[in-house]
């Protein structure tokens, strides 16, 4: 885990996404802005092999497509050039249904909201480049692609835009629920932090006898504290996902999370802060 303001670090979610559009230059911003210790996002593949954030099969929930492409259900992104993409508004459906009720509460002015209308969906490139500039830190999540790019290089694609951008390794953290992609990362740029992910399913318990990575990203509602403290004991970290409840993140830092993905970095922060944690 990267060096961090707080005991514990705070990753904005998809960006800090109750406050903007996932995914999105805004959602990171806003992110930077609140004071998280980095942002977390998903990398997805277009038609054309262009690298994109998003995180979805399909386009539908959080952008236009159906609107601007009627005849082209289930609207997934692998099916949709770069050029078909960046027409689309990745904004303007989050100012409608303020899915977090962050704009009803008075944590999104109007102003802000009104920006967020036309909001494209990024390249990776664009996520790279911002998070240089701001000197800060990101974490790539490598998914699962969805036909027809199932068998796309992805590693190899995210590590060519990393070297072309020139983002310090110390700024960057690879994520993944496919480990063997980790092993991959790992053997071509072994000073890049890689993270795995477990916890993909809500229901099936998770085996820690035998730990490969020195640091696991766990759904949060499959781990003990014990379990927690025991890995600690043999030097894995642990972060949780996707964690938005004040009385978790207390129990989660006392039993020794290293970082805590959140949708309201914003409030995981003022939380730490009054606490001095």
């Amino acid at each position: 885990m990267k060096s961090k303001t707080h005991k514990v670090a705070v990753i904005a979610h998809r960006g800090a996404r109750s406050l903007a559009p996932e995914n999105t230059l805004a959602a990171a911003r806003r992110g930077y802005e609140v004071g998280a210790d980095m942002w977390e996002t998903d990398v997805a593949v277009t038609a054309d092999g262009e690298l994109i954030l998003f995180h979805d099969d399909s386009l539908a929930r959080t952008t236009d497509a159906a609107e601007r492409f009627p005849d082209r259900a289930p609207w997934t992104f692998t099916t949709f050039t770069l050029a078909e993409i960046r027409t689309l508004d990745a904004g303007s459906w989050f100012v409608r249904q303020d899915p977090y009720g962050q704009i009803a509460a008075g944590a999104v002015d109007p102003a802000t909201a009104a920006s967020y209308i036309g909001e494209r969906v990024p390249t990776v490139r664009e996520a790279l480049q911002l998070t240089k500039e701001l000197n800060w830190c990101i974490n790539l999540e490598l998914k699962r692609q969805p036909a027809p790019q199932e068998h796309f290089p992805l590693v190899d694609a995210v590590l060519k835009v990393i070297d072309e951008v020139h983002l310090p390794d110390d700024q960057i953290i690879i994520s993944s629920f496919n480990h063997a992609w980790l092993r991959q990362v790992a053997a071509m740029r072994p000073r890049i932090e890689c993270e795995a992910l477990v916890g993909f399913s809500k229901t099936e318990p998770l085996q820690w006898e035998k730990t490969e990575f020195g640091v696991y990203n766990v759904r949060y509602t499959l781990i003990t504290p014990e379990e927690m403290r025991a890995l600690a004991a043999r030097g894995v970290a642990v972060n949780l996902f996707t964690v938005n409840d004040e009385e978790a993140w207390r129990q989660e830092i006392e039993a020794g999370a290293v970082g805590i993905i959140t949708d309201f970095p914003q409030k995981l922060i003022a939380m730490l802060e009054a606490n001095s944690l």
